[in-house]
């Protein structure tokens, strides 16, 4: 097995998802998901010492992959669509220990703040790529994001055409509303010079 860090992440988190998936989230334990995989507990409590490292760790790497060859150019929107369907892709690489991980988050609070917490600092990537200030679009972007996850919860298509529909139209609301806000918006007083 190759010793490369990201490599063990890889095969460790795809051991997890398979057992998410076979066994559930709370019966979840990565010294046999290590074992599955073929890597050493010592290395595999380094990588990923609890269950919500697993959480953190597969966040980074969606990002990676997010990140990595995002689009500099075109509009935001498309660079937006773009960001959240990488994003997705790497759920759907592990679509079904992630589904039942998504069932059992609302029962584990620990590990829905957490992932609340991630996802927003995620968003604040995803808008710093597509070449947008952070602090105002978070939360919109966050609501795009729960909106598209939810539908590739429910989209079993093999193009994942429902999802990309849906990303479209939580942006085009998301469009909508910052709109509003910024036609609703009071006029700044004109500065006079003294």
């Amino acid at each position: 097995m190759s010793t490369s860090p990201d490599e063990i992440d890889a095969a460790l988190v795809a051991a997890c998802f398979r057992q998410i998936a076979a066994q559930g989230w709370a019966r979840l334990s990565i010294p046999l998901a290590a074992h599955e995989a073929g890597i050493a507990l010592d290395i595999a409590r380094t990588r990923l010492p609890t269950r919500y490292d697993l959480l953190r760790r597969f966040g980074a790497m969606a990002d990676a992959a997010a990140l990595k060859g995002a689009v500099a150019e075109g509009p935001v929107r498309d660079r937006l669509f773009d960001l959240v369907m990488r994003r997705i892709d790497v759920l759907q690489t592990h679509r079904d220990g992630v589904r039942a991980l998504l069932r059992a988050i609302p029962f584990d609070p620990a590990a829905a703040l957490l992932l609340a917490r991630a996802n927003l600092c995620s968003m604040d990537w995803c808008l710093a790529a597509a070449g947008l200030p952070a602090r105002p679009h978070a939360a919109g972007l966050m609501a795009v994001w729960a909106w598209t996850v939810r539908a590739w919860d429910r989209d079993d298509s093999e193009d994942l055409a429902a999802t990309m529909a849906a990303l479209d139209r939580a942006l085009d609301r998301a469009e909508q509303v910052a709109g509003r806000f910024a036609r609703s918006s009071p006029p700044q007083e004109p500065a006079h010079a003294e």
